[in-house]
């Protein structure tokens, strides 16, 4: 299950579109009671549909083997414990059936690559919950530079995006007494130095941008309250993310502070922190900085960059030094790489001495490492298993140590670690089998869509089948935000739905970045029509293979992802037999006003722009639901703690369906955020009661 947001054009109609109508605003919208997050009657109703729901589909005896067949994946011991190093060792989020919540804990490197491993825990989240009473969820640690030993804990209550900040000591395993501790908010933070911290938060009314992120940074000392801190940078209250302080280094001893302004999603300004003030990079908007080498800085480019007399390709790595930087002198990129139309840059990943690049080539996962010497930069491929996903999952700059994640959709997921001053990947951990994929294959196709593009697809499915339409299919995809949706092994889906004889498929549609920038830049705003083109375009070109049917096809996502399902659900209801749509966006008329919705301007456009205004009313599911058609009964699910997209675009999708007569589930868990991540029961019940629910409609009554 894909879920993002970092942070989330038609001219006529098209054959086989349902036609329009004016889109409900606020004035005439009857379920924006809905929209009250955690409202008594919102959450009554809540409460309401939930048990219609749960009745129903717990009711189906599959379920309880479903339930129990993912709980074991989840919770298995003979998964990989996935590493980040930190202080000299190894350490892990570890979730088990004794530690729904997680435990944190630490070994060192030689027993990392041992068979079982010995580890320290050094805090339990459960028992940190049960004395405190919150359900924490983990969110991550940033840790002060060199020597790692103190770390900032990013705690969440209950999995929404906001947490609180505490100061914890690796040594001791111990909070910090009398140390940092900030409250819940949204907040972005990096370490100064060991008595200093830059933080981005709600520091109180005017210092929060309308999509909810903060867009004031402020230097917190030691025992200092918030309100003694001081301001180093100010965004501006419409911008539509926030900023974020970020420390770059190396193992040579470079460091600088910067802090980066995100004034759309896509496009930012990024400063560095001097004693005289911000200054500002002369860096093009559509790039980021990735890291930093022996005094080279490594810029990511999602746009041309034309500067020093170099052109830096859109899609490209390069880098130029931080004496520049500094200095205030011109910038004089060095390519590191350049994509070609077919592949992209999918991850930049700095070591102590070398850069680690992981690319896309024809959706297929790829590494390389870079080596800065007298005549520039040398490359070398990294010797990794082929036709997989390729990921670095783990670096420091302290040492040329990496961990590399390898994994496709029917071999079990492997770990290996790499010395990139000596290129010899070793593999140091690998995932069992959690399904029989002996009579399965993997394919890739490629459709035509609306205006001729060709659209790379995989489908796994059994060797055997018989193609004549009747083999039970999902599908699923995401086409937003530059997000490649790559090859992965999902042990709960082959185990749940490949074993028991289904096919499964991943359209690499447009929107997302399977081929760079310009794939994903092809969908933006009133282009997107062209994504929801793309996706059934895969569908139809399956179809007509004889791989599935119409009437034992379905199809799911989630977030973005979830608003193509609401799209998919209204512009092709004759496509599908079930349509599963999760933590989505719905209501495309006010999702700027409901969570962070304001931050997804530059990807959907804005109502308060005419031409697009019109093209959101046009494809706005919620505003688009028409009674008297013979709908699919989709199944929408989210949760209560989502604070990124919200739940009030599922609650009010349902009431319109229920409004007009048409059938549909709806289920809303109190926990998990944006993620659905709170504990591995949460998520093995969210991929239970989707799989009942896909079972009934693509599998028939249980046997």
């Amino acid at each position: 299950m894909r879920i993002a947001l970092a942070a989330f054009a038609m001219a006529a109609m098209q054959p086989g579109m349902i036609a329009h109508a004016q889109s409900p605003d606020a004035v005439d919208d009857p379920y924006i009671w809905l929209e009250d997050w955690s409202g008594p009657k919102s959450m009554a109703w809540v409460e309401a549909e939930n048990k219609r729901t749960l009745q129903r589909l717990q009711a189906d005896p599959r379920y309880k083997t479903y339930y129990a067949e993912a709980l074991t994946i989840a919770a298995a011991k003979d998964r990989i414990p996935y590493p980040a190093l930190l202080n000299g060792r190894i350490f892990n989020l570890w979730r088990d059936a004794a530690h729904p919540q997680g435990i944190w804990r630490h070994t060192d490197t030689a027993g990392y690559a041992s068979a079982d491993p010995e580890w320290t825990t050094i805090l339990d989240l459960d028992a940190l919950s049960k004395a405190e009473g919150r359900k924490w969820v983990w969110k991550g640690a940033s840790c002060l530079d060199p020597d790692e030993r103190l770390c900032l804990l990013r705690l969440s209550d209950g999995g929404e995006d906001a947490v609180t900040l505490r100061e914890f000591d690796l040594e001791n395993g111990k909070f910090v007494e009398g140390g940092f501790t900030l409250s819940t908010s949204k907040q972005n933070e990096a370490w100064l130095d060991r008595d200093t911290l830059l933080i981005a938060r709600d520091w109180g009314a005017g210092t929060m941008t309308t999509s909810g992120y903060p867009f004031v940074l402020k230097t917190l000392k030691r025992g200092q309250p918030l309100s003694a801190a001081r301001e180093v940078y100010r965004g501006e209250a419409g911008d539509q993310v926030g900023v974020w302080p970020f420390i770059l280094s190396d193992g040579q001893g470079n460091r600088a502070a910067f802090v980066r302004r995100g004034t759309t999603f896509f496009t930012n300004e990024t400063f560095l922190i001097t004693p005289q003030g911000a200054k500002k990079l002369p860096l093009p908007p559509k790039s980021n900085i990735q890291g930093m080498v022996d005094g080279h800085v490594l810029i990511q480019t999602s746009e041309v960059w034309e500067t020093g007399g170099v052109t830096v390709p859109a899609g490209a790595v390069a880098t130029v030094t931080l004496r520049d930087i500094e200095n205030g002198g011109a910038l004089v990129p060095t390519i590191l790489f350049a994509p070609n139309a077919r592949q992209s840059v999918d991850g930049v990943t700095a070591t102590r001495t070398r850069v680690i690049v992981a690319i896309n080539d024809n959706v297929r996962g790829r590494a390389l490492v870079f080596t800065p010497g007298a005549k520039g930069w040398t490359s070398t491929p990294l010797k990794l298993p082929d036709n997989a996903s390729i990921g670095v999952v783990a670096a420091t700059d302290k040492s040329d140590l990496a961990y590399v994640n390898v994994t496709g959709f029917l071999d079990p997921t492997t770990l290996w670690s790499v010395d990139a001053a000596n290129p010899a990947p070793r593999q140091v951990k690998a995932l069992p089998a959690k399904f029989d994929a002996t009579n399965h294959i993997v394919e890739q196709f490629e459709a035509v869509s609306t205006d001729g593009t060709k659209i790379p697809y995989f489908i796994v499915h059994r060797k055997d089948i018989v193609r004549d339409g009747s083999t039970p299919t999902l599908m699923t995809a995401y086409g937003g935000f530059e997000v490649a949706n790559t090859p992965s092994y999902g042990a709960i889906t082959g185990k749940l739905w490949l074993e028991r004889g289904g096919s499964y498929v991943l359209a690499n549609i447009r929107g997302g970045g399977e081929f760079g920038p310009a794939w994903h830049q092809a969908g933006l705003k009133t282009k997107r029509q062209i994504i929801y083109d793309d996706f059934a375009a895969v569908a139809k070109d399956i179809f007509a293979r004889k791989l599935s049917s119409p009437k034992t096809f379905g199809i799911y996502g989630g977030s973005n992802g979830g608003l193509l399902m609401g799209v998919e659900f209204n512009q092709h209801p004759d496509l599908w037999n079930a349509v599963a749509i999760q933590v989505p966006l719905l209501d495309m008329i006010r999702y700027e006003q409901i969570a962070a919705g304001a931050s997804w301007v530059d990807e959907y456009g804005s109502v308060s722009v005419p031409a697009e205004k019109a093209f959101l009313e046009k494809i706005s599911p919620y505003a688009n639901i028409r009674k008297g058609v013979a709908y699919p009964e989709p199944y929408i699910w989210t949760t209560t703690k989502d604070d990124r997209v919200g739940p009030q675009h599922a609650r009010k999708f349902a009431a319109r369906l229920k409004e007009y007569g048409l059938p549909y589930l709806f289920y809303e868990d109190t926990a998990g955020g944006h993620s659905g991540d709170a504990d591995i029961e949460q998520g093995a019940r969210l991929q239970a009661l989707q799989m009942t629910y896909f079972a009934e409609k693509l599998l028939g009554p249980a046997k």
